[in-house]
């Protein structure tokens, strides 16, 4: 291969790499990685560590209340906390995102755990909602890892607690947002983001 076939072949490795570097910004341990404004603003909520008091929490939010069908971007507000109860459907290592800094490992990424009214609707994603422990809250509880969350909650009833947040990065994969989406896999894009508070809840007979 001559070197200019070489230099060709090598050059769109050369130019992701470059772009990869230049779409990072320095850790930032509040607005994590991201160059973008509005994502950076959305990574301050989601690495929130005060706890809600009780003037924090509305009461008209339930898990019924947050499932409920149609467009729900301005049903509430991240202002508020929230203090649900569900059946936990599925508990979940989070995805590699800018919050956290692309973290690969699992102590420093978040945990889903998918809640839904009731457990006959633990297998229809459509009616999950999508409640999130942070790695930036889980030094306050050392048995908050991913792992023992599963063994503990998965399958059983529970009262999460902690602060309203709509993830925009996911209202087009929203029930609520999105109806039209055969791939929605949550009911809406509003969560209790960050968790702060998690006790264990008999479920109804």
């Amino acid at each position: 291969m001559s070197r200019r076939l070489l230099l060709i072949s090598f050059m769109p490795s050369l130019i992701c790499s470059i772009e990869s570097a230049v779409a990072r910004a320095p850790c930032d341990p509040r607005r994590g990685d991201t160059l973008v404004k509005s994502v950076q603003a959305l990574n301050v909520l989601k690495t929130r560590t005060n706890i809600p008091t009780s003037k924090n929490i509305n009461s008209d939010i339930t898990l019924a209340a947050l499932i409920k069908r149609g467009n729900d971007r301005d049903r509430w507000n991240s202002k508020m906390a929230a203090s649900v109860v569900g059946y936990v459907a599925k508990v979940s290592v989070g995805g590699i995102e800018t919050v956290n800094c692309h973290a690969k490992d699992a102590a420093h990424r978040d945990t889903h755990i998918d809640l839904v009214v009731s457990k006959k609707d633990a297998k229809n994603k459509r009616k999950h909602v999508v409640v999130e422990v942070t790695p930036q809250f889980r030094p306050r509880h050392s048995d908050w890892t991913t792992a023992k969350l599963r063994k503990t909650l998965l399958g059983r009833c529970v009262r999460i607690t902690g602060w309203m947040l709509f993830d925009a990065e996911h209202a087009n994969a929203s029930v609520n947002t999105a109806p039209s989406n055969r791939k929605d896999w949550r009911a809406t894009a509003w969560e209790v983001h960050p968790i702060t508070d998690i006790k264990p809840q008999v479920c109804p007979g």
